[in-house]
């Protein structure tokens, strides 16, 4: 805003009415601008909970696909009897 002191660039006074209406004009910007600022942090969060969960399914499905491949193989009965079978050490 330009206005200092109640005057405009050219000198005048304001009236009451102008001054509210600068002040309302301000507020509305500023809400504004808050708004956007917390949809684009809102839109960027989505974003990232959602790669995050695509990531997740992306790893349950390889881990099933694994299981199943091992169970067609036969290794994933977990008797742990079989001539292929070895020693595994869990973390």
């Amino acid at each position: 805003m330009s206005e200092q002191h109640g005057e405009s660039d050219h000198g005048e006074k304001l009236s009451g009415a102008e001054i509210g209406k600068d002040a309302v004009q301000s507020t509305l910007e500023a809400a504004a601008t808050t708004v956007g600022q917390v949809a684009t942090i809102v839109t960027a969060a989505v974003g990232d909970i959602t790669r995050a969960i695509g990531d997740f399914a992306t790893e349950v499905f390889e881990i099933r696909e694994a299981s199943r491949k091992a169970a067609e193989d036969g290794h994933g009965d977990g008797a742990g009897d079989g001539p292929d079978d070895e020693p595994y050490d869990r973390p």
